[in-house]
């Protein structure tokens, strides 16, 4: 089957096959250059009406780190607190009023979300789970790996880390060189038949 994809089969392994979620790391740094060198790849994945609602805060000193620990499940605490660089990857839910310069052939783009904060908090939560996985194979792209949670209380982080309370907190992404031993045993994938029909 891999013939039939236009990436060659070592680039698929990286990205996907052999990629895995990471719970321990190195102490090898992750720079600002791969950082930026991952945003700006992934960047180009497409969200409606080109709304790009992700907002990141990446943790990397001690003092941000305090705060956002005892945030954490139990079970994330220690991983979070090795990690060379944490993302906190969030949605903003004002990202209308960035439209008229990210979809501006249509003048009308950020009306129709202005009186409509349901609508523009469904969208942004869609667009930015999206994002979310542009960003994890984004980091694969860069030979490193990441390790997303959900397992943390959401609204605390979202107050501790974007005060204006206009962001949502969704996950928090460990990222950094995998260390030995840092994965848990591959689980099951649902296959082909099972999960698609052809009507």
């Amino acid at each position: 089957m891999t013939d039939a994809l236009a990436l060659d089969s070592e680039a698929q392994d990286l990205l996907f096959r052999e990629a895995r979620t990471a719970n321990a790391f190195t102490d090898e740094p992750v720079t600002d250059e791969q950082l930026e060198a991952i945003y700006e790849l992934v960047k180009f994945g497409p969200t409606s009406m080109n709304i790009q609602p992700l907002r990141v805060v990446l943790v990397r000193s001690d003092e941000a780190r305090e705060r956002l620990l005892p945030l954490m499940s139990e079970g994330n605490r220690a991983k979070t607190a090795t990690a060379p660089v944490v993302a906190i990857l969030a949605a903003d839910v004002d990202f209308h009023d960035e439209l008229p310069r990210t979809f501006p052939h249509f003048e009308g783009a950020r009306d129709l979300f202005a009186g409509n904060e349901d609508a523009r908090r469904d969208t942004a939560l869609l667009n930015s789970g999206l994002q979310i996985g542009y960003a994890i194979v984004g980091i694969r792209a860069a030979g490193l790996a990441a390790g997303p949670m959900t397992g943390f209380d959401a609204d605390a982080v979202s107050k501790e880390f974007f005060p204006d309370g206009r962001h949502q907190a969704l996950v928090v992404v460990n990222i950094g060189r995998p260390a030995e031993n840092a994965w848990f045993d591959r689980l099951p994938r649902l296959p082909y038949d099972e999960v698609v029909a052809a009507v």
